[in-house]
């Protein structure tokens, strides 16, 4: 069984990404520069803005980050944003989410400037990934794409079950995969809490993609033998013999699916790493359609 490692798809990533920015440094212009703006102190948003600055110190990458407090207005974080859609050296913005339930996420969201929309969640974006045209892809899917390409894992013709439909992972997931693109080409079925015989279902599935935020939800019996796994769940479990007090768990069960998995993400270490990798190839191409202005 092959582990799709994010650690090392991420790390092949994050090499070409260095020697790009090495190279526009080498001839005296600046490097990518990604802002993000984080509201309130939320651990695991913390975690995860920390370890995007970090990886954009691995690539070279310029890095900002903005906290704002929990009590913040939606107008002063909407005034921000509109800041920096006219900073002409910052190339990509991102809201880290979840916000406070005072804030308008939608809202928040579209006043990002569509050209430096790297997470992909701008409805003008979306629309064109439903399109076919070029676009910044949401950074998850996007993630995963690079991840299938990396361990060269066949999709053309193979039928693929997507558990969860948010805008994020779920239904941009699904349309990618059944586009006519080198990591798609799939016949897809996208299964959600209302989905009927979900477990026939994912037994006729070559390639599952769980993203629906439920601890070890598809387990062994769901799974046909030799099917590719890609586990997108990434959930704080609280267990009192952790350092932590808690533990990382995927929507998988994974130690039954490696029973009957051919390739498999584990939790932690597989798409959460994918999924920065993403955002940095979208910042890339940010800069470069900024720079061909």
């Amino acid at each position: 069984m092959l582990i799709l490692d994010g650690k090392i798809a991420s790390a092949a990533v994050k090499a070409t990404l260095l020697a790009q920015t090495q190279a526009l440094t080498t001839e005296g212009k600046r490097a990518p520069h990604l802002a993000a703006i984080l509201v309130g102190n939320n651990g695991a948003s913390e975690t995860y803005v920390a370890s995007k600055v970090k990886n954009c110190e691995e690539t070279g990458f310029e890095s900002t980050l903005i906290r704002l407090d929990v009590a913040v207005s939606e107008k002063i974080l909407l005034d921000k944003i509109i800041e920096l859609n006219n900073n002409p050296s910052i190339d990509g913005i991102l809201v880290q989410l979840p916000l406070p339930k005072h804030i308008d996420e939608a809202k928040v969201i579209e006043t990002i400037n569509p050209a430096k929309d790297v997470d992909g969640f701008h409805p003008a974006n979306v629309g064109r990934l439903v399109q076919g045209l070029p676009t910044f892809i949401p950074a998850t899917p996007y993630g995963i794409l690079l991840m299938l390409a990396h361990f060269d894992i066949p999709t053309k013709g193979k039928n693929a079950v997507v558990i969860g439909r948010s805008n994020i992972v779920g239904r941009p997931m699904s349309i990618l995969l059944s586009s006519n693109i080198p990591q798609g080409n799939c016949t897809v079925t996208l299964c959600h809490s209302h989905t009927k015989n979900l477990k026939e279902i994912c037994l006729e599935a070559d390639i599952i993609i769980a993203a629906l935020g439920v601890p070890n939800f598809l387990t062994c019996d769901m799974i046909k033998p030799g099917a590719v796994i890609v586990d997108v769940g990434i959930t704080r479990v609280e267990d009192a013999t952790a350092k932590k007090g808690f533990r990382i768990k995927g929507d998988v069960n994974y130690e039954e699916a490696c029973a009957k998995a051919s390739a498999i993400t584990p939790v932690p270490g597989g798409v959460g790493l994918m999924t920065i990798a993403g955002l940095l190839k979208n910042t890339m191409k940010a800069f470069e359609a900024s720079q061909n202005k």
